[in-house]
């Protein structure tokens, strides 16, 4: 019998051991399932009241929205963190909170230097970091650098400081508001048909208190009412010879169709995608197409609900036609309550866009910040579902990273609460986890209040006075009774104070504020 060498023995005994290490760690190693798509869904001033399942006294109906609430998951105590559109946007992209930074009240303009620091991670370049594809198309509105300023443009130079600056791969839209400086078709860096021409209001007759913003434009610019402090002149917008207001549904909704289908089907190495698509409505000016006008029961806003809704059937039937559905991740929520014209709506049309919720956009009541918030998943998420748990949209991104596997870092989400778990809950399990850590809610005005568990607590500022309400017993906000529970006053303001001067509400190292103490924070000594 011939005996092979001790070392020739010893490196069969290793490859032995190699293969049978390596069959039991593969036999023991759950198959990673593949990273799902992601498309978030932001309308812009749309009240718990605009979607007819939220609804049952709805004066129009919301097909798709009610199909992609069925089809996945409702949270019903969710909230925007901010009650206007820059810096509820900031917090959806960021995971922070805008009063954290510069902004301390109000939005921006279309021009000055982005809120989001290249360096902060955001939705996007979470998403690019683990290799996904990614795309923003619609309005923008947190700041970008234009080239020039308005006495000497070079529409020839790109466009810096924006969503391709920030984790976008693509990007097409518009910077702001329609209402705010810039108005041109931007794809990319660059307006293929520059805002050379000069625009105002005009007046809107199919909408309660509205203007449009629609041709003839001006080649001169007429100073109106002065500068701003970034030098935007006051009531003068730029704008492109092509731009029309009634148009951004559809060319929002077209790009997305036609980058999904370039995506998936052109693509050498299928990446997932993640598209963030906000919309201008029901954001004024108020201005439905043709198709839907006088559709519904609560005038031109009922009508350019319905189109907006269509508008998003649309982008579903797309995702239905590419065969990626299943394994889409579709998040769909409203960057803050409806504008103030719910007031007149609901004595002309009997329709509450706010729903049961006390006041609208702009307020620290619940009407301000409580928005529709749905997540479907039709291969993880069972139908049916509805989660009680409050979360803010500062959460996704935490939620996000932990469904990918990436821990955060300390400088990153730092007002971001993971909601995976409700993702793949059972009902029944969900209605025994509905702990958060306490959430911020702000004014425009700069005003602050808590939210722990049932507890609402609203802070002095001007001339709020101090009121605590019990969300459990008193969603509407009618019963103030901060008298009663001096206690909870307590421990509430510590909690607010404790997540102000810390510069997160997670775990994890103290971060600063962009700024020091101001003088929203009345119940905090300089």
């Amino acid at each position: 019998m011939m005996l092979l060498p001790r070392l020739s023995i010893l490196r069969v005994v290793f490859f032995v051991l190699c293969a049978f290490a390596a069959s039991i760690t593969l036999a023991d190693t759950p198959e990673v399932a593949p990273l799902p798509n992601i498309l978030v869904i932001y309308t812009d001033d749309q009240g718990c009241g605009d979607v007819s399942c939220l609804n049952p006294e709805a004066k129009f109906l919301t097909p798709n929205l009610d199909r992609l609430a069925s089809e996945g998951i409702v949270f019903t105590d969710a909230h925007c963190s901010d009650t206007v559109c820059t810096p509820s946007r900031y917090g959806l992209l960021t995971g922070r909170y805008c009063w954290r930074t510069e902004l301390k009240r109000g939005v921006l303009g279309a021009e000055r230097p982005c809120l989001i620091n290249d360096e902060r991670m955001t939705l996007a370049s979470l998403c690019a970091q683990r290799g996904y594809e990614t795309a923003m198309i619609g309005k923008w509105h947190l700041g970008m650098d234009f080239p020039g300023d308005r006495t000497k443009r070079d529409w020839s130079q790109p466009v810096t400081d924006m969503p391709l600056d920030k984790g976008f791969g693509y990007f097409f839209g518009i910077p702001a508001s329609l209402n705010y400086g810039i108005l041109a078709w931007f794809e990319g860096r660059y307006a293929k048909n520059p805002p050379v021409f000069y625009t105002q209001k005009k007046s809107n007759a199919i909408a309660l208190d509205d203007y449009r913003i629609m041709p003839p434009y001006d080649e001169v610019a007429r100073l109106l009412g002065g500068t701003d402090q970034w030098g935007n002149v006051k009531g003068q917008l730029e704008i492109a010879s092509d731009f029309v207001d009634s148009e951004c549904l559809t060319r929002f909704t077209d790009k997305t169709i036609q980058w999904l289908e370039h995506h998936c089907q052109n693509s050498d190495v299928r990446k997932p995608f993640f598209v963030y698509l906000p919309f201008t409505s029901p954001h004024k000016p108020v201005i439905p197409i043709d198709a839907f006008r006088g559709k519904s029961q609560a005038g031109a806003y009922g009508d350019f609900m319905m189109e907006t809704d269509w508008q998003i059937g649309r982008v579903l039937d797309s995702l239905d036609h590419l065969g990626v559905s299943q394994n889409t991740l579709v998040v769909f929520s409203s960057d803050n309550g409806p504008e103030n014209t719910w007031r007149k709506r609901a004595e002309k049309f009997a329709h509450q866009s706010n729903l049961i919720y006390r006041e609208g956009k702009r307020s620290i009541y619940e009407g301000g910040h409580r928005v529709p918030f749905f997540v479907r998943w039709p291969e993880r998420i069972a139908p049916g579902q509805t989660s009680a748990r409050p979360i803010c949209q500062t959460d996704l991104l935490a939620t996000l990273a932990e469904m990918m596997n990436v821990t955060l870092p300390d400088d990153s989400a730092e007002d971001s609460v993971s909601f995976l778990v409700d993702l793949f809950a059972s009902q029944d399990d969900r209605s025994q986890a509905i702990r958060r850590e306490p959430m911020i809610h702000h004014s425009i005005g700069g005003g602050f209040a808590i939210r722990d568990q049932q507890w609402k607590l609203i802070m002095p500022h001007r001339r709020q006075a101090m009121e605590l309400y019990d969300l459990s017993i008193d969603p509407s906000e009618k019963n103030n009774v901060v008298a009663d529970h001096p206690e909870t006053v307590r421990l509430l303001t510590e909690k607010l104070t404790k997540i102000v001067k810390n510069g997160r509400t997670t775990d994890g190292a103290p971060q600063p504020n962009d700024t020091e103490w101001w003088d929203d924070l009345t119940w905090i000594s300089p």
